[in-house]
């Protein structure tokens, strides 16, 4: 399903409650084991928007930093908001960036490619130095990461071939592994066969390793996000994903382009009341687990 800019999907909700329905239930979100105490939380509705090629104003796309700072030094996440109709002109990155579809419908490649429009779900590459073109079919939003800045456009002129090559997965082509597939989520027998789904994008999920991974978690769902990395950082790409914030008796409602993350060890209570796909990059492992 392509979701456009509405209201609802980049506004976010704060519920002053100690339980939330889900899936036609109550479920008690505040007796799961809480949230690290340094979760830090992005909600898509306190996005702060700026021109993300300054050079060209308000004729480029607008950027909205998650975490990091994209402008400087140093790695980062950000959101990218598209105007319907949006075609930048034939140019390269300094660096390389990947980037998951949130809303919309993007096109990424060659400048004389074929529009191949990547739907809601949907994952790319682009390579260092390599001309390319960014287009958009509706209002549209995506997530990009770096793992350097700071992100700078530049012209053709200044191409260059690192022998890296890009990368479009289409949201059809994601292969989903379940509880039997993978260790990194574990079922139990009360979960009804209500299980996550996990899908490896890119990098080595081990220790001390840098990997981004997509979660889908079914409606219905009431389990943790539980991780010793250190670093780990969660954007909701579809759906709405109830977050459980410690020592807060708060439980906030993550709509698509919100973002919620922590270092070191720590647990993240979550349900679902729809299917709903979260990223996760991570410096490390983390797992997903069905409430018991």
């Amino acid at each position: 399903m392509t979701l456009g800019l509405s209201e609802r999907s980049l506004a976010g909700l704060l519920f002053l409650a100690t339980t939330v329905s889900v899936g036609g239930a109550t479920r008690d979100l505040l007796a799961e084991d809480p949230s690290s105490e340094n979760t830090h939380v992005v909600m898509a509705s306190d996005v702060q928007w700026q021109s993300l090629n300054p050079n060209r104003g308000d004729a480029a796309p607008k950027a909205g930093t998650l975490w990091g700072d994209q402008t400087e030094d140093g790695e980062s996440g950000f959101l990218v908001k598209f105007v319907d109709g949006f075609s930048s002109p034939p140019h390269i990155h300094n660096i390389t960036y990947r980037g998951v579809v949130i809303a919309g419908g993007l096109h990424n490649d060659d400048p004389d490619a074929e529009p191949m429009w990547m739907p809601v779900g949907s994952y790319w590459t682009q390579p260092s130095g390599e001309v390319h073109i960014t287009a958009a079919r509706g209002d549209s939003v995506a997530y990009v990461e770096i793992q350097e800045g700071p992100y700078l456009v530049q012209p053709p002129s200044e191409a260059f071939d690192t022998g890296e090559r890009p990368v479009n997965i289409d949201a059809s082509n994601l292969v989903w592994l379940n509880a039997s597939d993978t260790s990194w989520i574990e079922a139990t027998e009360s979960s009804g066969g209500i299980e996550p789904e996990i899908a490896f994008f890119w990098g080595q999920p081990a220790a001390d390793q840098v990997s981004g991974t997509l979660v889908k978690l079914p409606a219905g769902f009431t389990g943790k996000f539980m991780t010793a990395a250190s670093t780990f950082r969660a954007v909701v790409i579809r759906g709405q994903l109830h977050l459980h914030l410690e020592g807060k008796d708060k439980i906030a409602a993550l709509v698509p382009g919100s973002y919620f993350g922590s270092e070191d060890e720590a647990t993240h209570a979550i349900a679902t009341d729809e299917e709903t796909i979260v990223y996760v990059r991570t410096v490390g492992t983390y797992r997903v687990e069905a409430k018991q």
